[in-house]
């Protein structure tokens, strides 16, 4: 389904009341999967097409500020333009009710809750393969995501995951924002400062890993590495040290961007020490890479 780039406003002044059970437009709200400072994130029935989908609604007041509303239509056209398995696709963005609706295919759940319970270490190396491949896509399209973590991380079925949240991201140009906008515990020491760049969402990336297969993330001024021990268990040095490289505070020491990251991996034939994991690189129009077992 093509998505339209302009962001028109209504005539409606006064926005729909969003209940349980109300329709917006084709859309009738099931319930409410997430609150935030910024959006409500609904799931919801398109009773056209009949699939269940996600519904992202900003709260009012920001899409009635002009500036709010120039971010909204940026995080469309960057979604827009994204086409990759493990990026999750935008399916419709437009103002139903005075409302503005971004709409998304439905997941299971976030990378966060997914994480709340045990993971085993060939899924978990699955979901690490195809969020470096998202990554890398992403840099590769000069998107600059800069808010990184396991919420922004959606599980499917068939362990497939996608990242999602471009409400921060940026066209990469070489200039920076003097905003130190991200998420703490996974915002590098640079973008705290203002001046994100692509290794910025390498240390992000790099540190979702590290949680994903320690259950633990390392704290500033990462001195010391928790559940190092942990980490390592079943990783074959090569992948161990491509987390630690991706980790490093001083950002010249880590993969200039997914891109590097991404070929690092794809050198790692063998990521986990009993060798029940091959990587190989599939060959097609998005570069993507699933693992085989």
């Amino acid at each position: 389904m093509a998505v339209s780039l302009k962001v028109l406003r209504n005539d409606e002044s006064t926005p729909a009341t969003l209940r349980i059970g109300s329709r917006l437009d084709k859309y009738r709200i099931l319930r409410r999967l997430g609150e935030g400072g910024f959006a409500n994130v609904y799931a919801a029935q398109d009773l056209v097409e009949d699939r269940k989908v996600a519904l992202k609604i900003p709260h009012n007041e920001f899409v009635s500020n002009t500036q709010s509303l120039d971010d909204l239509q940026r995080e469309v056209r960057i979604m827009s333009r994204l086409r990759h398995p493990s990026i999750l696709p935008l399916k419709d963005a437009r103002f139903i009710g005075g409302h503005f609706v971004i709409t998304f295919p439905l997941g299971v759940e976030t990378l966060g809750d997914r994480m709340t319970r045990r993971i085993s270490r060939q899924t978990a190396m699955d979901y690490a393969v195809q969020m470096i491949s998202a990554v890398a896509y992403a840099h590769e399209n000069s998107v600059l995501h800069r808010d990184i973590k396991p919420e922004n991380f959606v599980l499917f079925p068939d362990q497939v995951i996608q990242l999602t949240d471009f409400g921060l991201a940026r066209i990469e140009k070489g200039d920076h924002d003097i905003s130190g906008s991200g998420t703490l515990g996974y915002i590098s020491p640079e973008q705290a400062m203002g001046k994100p760049t692509y290794r910025s969402d390498v240390f992000s990336l790099g540190l979702v890993i590290y949680r994903l297969f320690s259950g633990a993330i390392p704290e500033y001024p990462f001195d010391s590495l928790p559940s190092y021990n942990r980490l390592r268990r079943g990783l074959s040095k090569d992948f161990v040290d491509l987390i630690r490289k991706a980790i490093e505070p001083a950002p010249t020491k880590r993969f200039r961007d997914g891109v590097a990251m991404h070929n690092a991996l794809m050198k790692i034939r063998f990521p986990m020490t009993d060798r029940s994991v091959t990587l190989r690189s599939t060959t097609n129009a998005d570069g993507y890479t699933r693992r085989v077992a």
